[in-house]
C-alpha cells in the first residue's frame, strides 16, 4: 500500500483525512495520523482498516525521521512555524510535502534542493491561501487567454458563523484560531494599491476604512484590508493591474465595534499586566480608562470613545459582559490581547450544534476590444457539525486532493509553489465543485474601485 503521512491532526484534519479514507480502497492507501495526542487521532480514523494513529511529537528527531523515512508522500498541518523541519527531513528522505500554510522564508530557501531532487513542496493549498490562489488564477487566466487585460483585482475572504446560527449582537463567532483574529492587522500598515497609486491604512485606522459587498442569499458584509494586498502582485502576474486589494470579511457593523478595542488599546500583545491573575473582566477594561472618584466604568468608557447610550455598538459590548466585576481573568502576566481573546471565547466560542460558514469574494475588472468589464465571483460553504465545518472542508479537501494527484504523478512540476498553474487548480477546482465548493459569477458593469468609505 501507498502511505501518506499527516502529522498534525487538528480542527482542519476531519475533511482531510476523511477524504483520504474514502479513497483509500481505490487508490491503495495507508492514511498514518500522526499527532502528539494519540487519542484524538485516533478517534478521526475511527478503525479504518486502511488507517493508523501514531504518537508523534515533531521536536522528537527520531520518531519524526522514521515516520517521513516510512511513508510516501507527507502531509504537514501543523502550525506552520514548524513545517521546515519536517521539510528539511522530506529533502534528506525523498519525499513530497503538502501543506495549507503560508511559504515562509525558510521554506523557500529550499527550492533549489526540492527542484535538484525532483521534489514538490505544495503550500499554501487550504482556503485562504489556497482556494482563493485557484479560483482566481482560474478566471484571470481565462480573461487572458481571450485577449483581455486585467486592470482590477480585489479578493475577500472570510470565516463566520452561518446564518442559522448567529444569534449575537455581532454576528460572529470563532471558527478558526481565536488569538489570530485578535491580532489581525497588527505589524505595519495594510498596504495596497488603488488607481496606480499606493495606499496606506495604519492599524489605528484600519477598521474604520471598509467595503460593503453584497452576496447573493446572503446579504450585505463588509471587507476590511489586509496586511499586504501586493504580496502576490508579481506571483498572479498582475504587474500591470491599476487596482489591488485584499481584504477580510465581516458581517456589517463588526469592524466599527472591533475599532472600540483597538483604540483603547486592548488588542495590543506587546507588553504584559501586572497582577492580571487577579483581575476581574471590570477592573480589566478599567485599566485603560482614566481614573475618576467619581464616574463609573460604563461612563468613562463611553465617554472616552464618544459612543452614545443608544448606540448598537453600546449593546454589543455590554453582551460581551465586559463590565462584570465578578467574572476573574485568571491569566497570570498576560498580555491585553490575551486577556480579550479569554473574554470574547465566553461568547463567541461555537456551540456544538453551531455551524460556520466560508465566505469568499473576487471582482476581476479588464479591458478588451476597447471596452471595460467586470466579474464578480461568489463562493459560500457551511459546515455540517462542530467535527465537519465549513473550514476543515475548504482547508482539508484541496490538500488532500492536491496530495492524491502528486502521487498519482498528476502535478509533476518539482520545488516550493503554491497552485497558481493550470495543471494544479483546474482539476482540483473541478473536483471541489462535486463537493459543494463552487464559485457564482456574474458580469456586472465596470465600476473601478469605488468602495463606500475608503
Amino acid at each position: 500500500m501507498r502511505k501518506i503521512l499527516l502529522i498534525g491532526a487538528g480542527k482542519s484534519a476531519s475533511y482531510l483525512i476523511k477524504y483520504l479514507l474514502e479513497k483509500s480502497d481505490q487508490e491503495d492507501l495507508l492514511i498514518i495520523v500522526g499527532d502528539v495526542n494519540f487519542a484524538h487521532a485516533k478517534k478521526l480514523i475511527n478503525n479504518h482498516d486502511n488507517a493508523q494513529a501514531i504518537m508523534l511529537d515533531v521536536f522528537d528527531k527520531e520518531s519524526r525521521q522514521n515516520a517521513i523515512q516510512n511513508c510516501d508522500i507527507v502531509i504537514s498541518m501543523l502550525p506552520a512555524r514548524y513545517h521546515i523541519e519536517v521539510a528539511r527531513d522530506c529533502i534528506t528522505f525523498n519525499k513530497n510535502m503538502v501543506t495549507a500554510s503560508y511559504i515562509s522564508d525558510e521554506m523557500q530557501n529550499l527550492d533549489k534542493a526540492a527542484r535538484d531532487k525532483g521534489l514538490i513542496f505544495m503550500n499554501e493549498i487550504g482556503v485562504d491561501p489556497g482556494v482563493d490562489h485557484m479560483s482566481a488564477m482560474h478566471v484571470i487566466d481565462r480573461i487572458r487567454d481571450a485577449g483581455g487585460k486585467m486592470i482590477l483585482f480585489e479578493s475577500f475572504t472570510g470565516g463566520l458563523v452561518a446564518p442559522e446560527s448567529d444569534n449575537n449582537l455581532w454576528n460572529y463567532k470563532f471558527t478558526w484560531n481565536p488569538r489570530n483574529v485578535v491580532v489581525a492587522g497588527q505589524g505595519g500598515a495594510a498596504k495596497f494599491l488603488q488607481e496606480n497609486t499606493y495606499k496606506y491604512i495604519p492599524y489605528n485606522r484600519l477598521f474604520r476604512r471598509t467595503e460593503f459587498l453584497d452576496v447573493a442569499g446572503f446579504g450585505r458584509f463588509e471587507g476590511y484590508a489586509n496586511r499586504d494586498s501586493l504580496k502576490y502582485q508579481s506571483v498572479y502576474g498582475l504587474d500591470e493591474v491599476r487596482t489591488l486589494y485584499r481584504g477580510t470579511m465581516r458581517r456589517v457593523g463588526f469592524s466599527r465595534a472591533w475599532n472600540m478595542f483597538v483604540q483603547l488599546g486592548m488588542t495590543d500583545d506587546s507588553y504584559t499586566i501586572d497582577d492580571s491573575e487577579n483581575m476581574s473582566y471590570r477592573d480589566f477594561v478599567n485599566a485603560f480608562l482614566p481614573y475618576s472618584p467619581t464616574d463609573s466604568v460604563e461612563l468613562k468608557f463611553r465617554h472616552a470613545l464618544k459612543i452614545d447610550q443608544d448606540d448598537i455598538v453600546w449593546d454589543k459590548l455590554l453582551e460581551l459582559d465586559l463590565f462584570n466585576a465578578k467574572k476573574p481573568v485568571e491569566l497570570k502576566k498576560a498580555t491585553p490581547a490575551e486577556i480579550l481573546q479569554k473574554i470574547l471565547m465566553d461568547s463567541w466560542t461555537l456551540e456544538e450544534e453551531d455551524k460556520d460558514m466560508i465566505v469568499m469574494y473576487h471582482k476581476f475588472g479588464y479591458e478588451m476590444d476597447g471596452k471595460k468589464h467586470q466579474i464578480d465571483s461568489t463562493m459560500v460553504t457551511i459546515g455540517e457539525d462542530q467535527t465537519y465545518t465549513a473550514m476543515s472542508k475548504t482547508v482539508g479537501l484541496p490538500v488532500a486532493i492536491a496530495t492524491l494527484a502528486i502521487l498519482n504523478g498528476k502535478i509533476k512540476t518539482p520545488g516550493v509553489q503554491m497552485p497558481i498553474n493550470k495543471e494544479v487548480y483546474e482539476p482540483i477546482l473541478k473536483e471541489l465543485e462535486t463537493y459543494g465548493i463552487a464559485f457564482n459569477e456574474t458580469e456586472v458593469p465596470y465600476l473601478g474601485y469605488n468602495p463606500l468609505n475608503l
